[in-house]
């Protein structure tokens, strides 16, 4: 990372207190830049974006803002912000803009197709068939909820229509739980 001095604007030391919690210790200011961050309001907030969580979450070492960015560095409890004004890095974000853009659009498209193969609504002729099929198929064994709608290609909405139907007319019933799905048999 190449950096000079000049594109430091400021510096501030966060505190922790144990009951108070962040306070800012000190600032300093090496030069003025419009729009700067009021670090007495904000030391709460990089502490915590900087400092929170346990152990074992990632920490950032640098936060981007539009204005500026900063710079942390932990020692003990305190935190050692410097603020930094950001040169040549308009680029960088419009390009990784496009990427952003480009890999939305491409996933975007990706789930459509895979709704489209899955959730092809059946017609009211297939769904009395699957009534009809359903207490046989689960005569003798079970099956959860997700693998009858994959078995029969319903929608999550047609399928527990069509189990409820059935459980309410007493052919099926809710035989156990395995993980967040329910498992049906025929009575």
């Amino acid at each position: 990372m190449n950096f000079t001095e000049s594109e430091m604007f400021g510096a501030a030391l966060i505190g922790f207190d144990m009951i108070d919690g962040p306070f800012l210790k000190w600032k300093k200011e090496f030069s003025k830049i419009n729009n700067s961050v009021n670090l007495n309001d904000f030391a709460m907030n990089f502490y915590l974006a900087f400092r929170g969580g346990n152990n074992s979450v990632k920490k950032p070492r640098a936060i981007l803002y539009d204005e500026f960015y900063i710079v942390a560095f932990p020692r003990d409890l305190e935190l050692c912000c410097l603020f930094m004004k950001p040169q040549n890095v308009d680029n960088n974000i419009n390009q990784l803009n496009k990427i952003a853009s480009r890999i939305i659009t491409e996933m975007e498209s990706n789930d459509e197709d895979d709704e489209e193969k899955t959730t092809v609504d059946s017609d009211e002729d297939t769904i009395e068939e699957i009534i009809r099929i359903i207490p046989n198929l689960l005569s003798g064994t079970q099956m959860t909820t997700p693998e009858l709608r994959r078995y029969f290609k319903l929608s999550n909405s047609q399928i527990w229509k069509v189990m409820s139907d059935l459980e309410n007319s007493k052919i099926i019933k809710r035989a156990a739980k395995k993980g967040r799905s329910i498992l049906w048999t025929a009575i």
